[in-house]
This record gives C-alpha cells, sequence and structure tokens, in this order.
C-alpha cells in the first residue's frame, strides 16, 4: 500500500458515504452490460442497518506504480476473507499482475517487486473472473481506500469499458474521526508539534498490534483486518450498524 499524506485525503467519491449500497447494487446489476459486472452487482449487497457482526468481510491491499489511477497500475493485489473473530488465513490469496504502465524506481524501492517479476506476469483482465466472485457480496476493507477503490474502478473501466464501485470500510477514515478532527493550531505549528500519524504501522502500535514488513499487499491486507477487529472491540460494538462504519 502506497501511502498519501494527510493533506492528500480528499476522495473522489465522496458522494459514496450517502450511498444506499443495497439499492446501488440492485441498480447496477440491471443495467450493467458486461457478465462479470451482471454477476458482481447481482450477489447484492446487505442492508445498512446489518450488524457489523453479521456483515461478510474481506481485506485488501494493492501495491501500485504510483499513486494516481490515471496514470498508475496495480502491481499485486492481496486478500484475505475474515469476521470480527477470526481471519481465515488459509484462504488469502495475492495476485502479481503486469501494470498498464511501467514501474517506476521509486514505486519498486516501495513495494520491491521488480521489473523482471512482472514481466510475465498475466494482465488484471485474467484475474478478474476470480478476484470479482471473492469481492461479491462482501463488504471491502481497506486502509486509505483511495488507493484500492478508484485503482480497481480506473482499471475495471479500461478493461471491461465500465467501472465498478463499492462499499468499503477505511480503517485510516475510522482513525481520522479520532485524529484529523481539526488541524493543527497555529501555537501548535509553532512549537512543532505533529499530527498523530494514521498509518497502517502507528494505527496498529496504538492497538498494541504486532509490527509488520509493510508494503507486502497479503501481508497489509491481513494487518488492516487485524486493526478493525481491534477498532470494533475498543471503539464500537459487534451491533454497531454497518451503515456507521462503511463508505
Amino acid at each position: 500500500m502506497l501511502y498519501l499524506g494527510p493533506n492528500q485525503q480528499g476522495d473522489s467519491t465522496r458522494a459514496a458515504s450517502s450511498t444506499d449500497w443495497q439499492q446501488y447494487y440492485q441498480q447496477q446489476a440491471a443495467g450493467a452490460k458486461h457478465p462479470l459486472l451482471q454477476q458482481f452487482y447481482g450477489t447484492g449487497m446487505v442492508a445498512a442497518h446489518t450488524p457489523i457482526s453479521q456483515v461478510p468481510l474481506v481485506a485488501i491491499d494493492f501495491e501500485t506504480t504510483g499513486l494516481s489511477a490515471d496514470n498508475n497500475g496495480i502491481v499485486s493485489i492481496g486478500l484475505v476473507p475474515f469476521n470480527l473473530h477470526c481471519i481465515f488465513s488459509s484462504k488469502a490469496q495475492q495476485w502479481l499482475l503486469k501494470p498498464r504502465f511501467q514501474l517506476s524506481d521509486n514505486s519498486v524501492t516501495v513495494h520491491r517487486i521488480t521489473h523482471s517479476e512482472v514481466k510475465s506476469a498475466p494482465d488484471l483482465t485474467a484475474v478478474l473472473p476470480e478476484l470479482l466472485p471473492l469481492l461479491a457480496g462482501k463488504v471491502a476493507v481497506v486502509h486509505y481506500r483511495q488507493i484500492e477503490r478508484d485503482f480497481l474502478s480506473a482499471s475495471v473501466k479500461v478493461r471491461l469499458g465500465e467501472s465498478i464501485l463499492f462499499p468499503v470500510i477505511d480503517t485510516l477514515e475510522l482513525e481520522a474521526r479520532l485524529y484529523r478532527t481539526k488541524p493543527l493550531s497555529w501555537w501548535d505549528k509553532i512549537r512543532k508539534r505533529q499530527q498523530v500519524s494514521i498509518r497502517l504501522d502507528a494505527s496498529r502500535n496504538r492497538y498494541n498490534l504486532p509490527p509488520y514488513r509493510p508494503h507486502h499487499a497479503v501481508t497489509d491486507a491481513i494487518a488492516s483486518a487485524e486493526l478493525l477487529q481491534a477498532q470494533i472491540c475498543h471503539r464500537f460494538s459487534p451491533d454497531t450498524p454497518v451503515s456507521e462504519l462503511w463508505c
């Protein structure tokens, strides 16, 4: 996962926070042209009032060639299903992909995936028939939604001619509710105080979760799943409606 700083956290899909996802999926199932998207939306979505303990969850993480979905591509995808009590690591999956755009030196430094490794990797087109059914009907859990949601939407549109939109629970956004409610005061800036970090590793540390090596898709997906479990345990409840968490 590539991280954007606090000043770059504008969501291109702000309207999604008030979306009736169940109705949206019904509408998209009726209007989608590609069979993969018809099947994806046709699986349906849980109602907004569903307790989080009853919501099927899947944590996902992307490694990319850069930060902008418009001119960068997905290098790897990590996915793991879980619930509030168990992470099904035996069902975790990872795909290495040949990105639409060339790897940059910076991205190789971050995720350590090299040109030679992606040279013979498949395009996302070959992976979508396996990936989309694993996401269908589930609420995705991510840490910083602009990567996973924007990149998958842009990438699917290039391959299938239609974009894709789905609800996510963003563990970074849940941390931001505590630590990004207001900007630093002028006095804090003069004293050179820093905002509390809401990066994945720092957020996990606040809940006494163990450190993991970052920027590996499956590992970061598992890390995000564990973080959500901790957030629900400490700040919410198994009975919390999913509408209070997703966007």
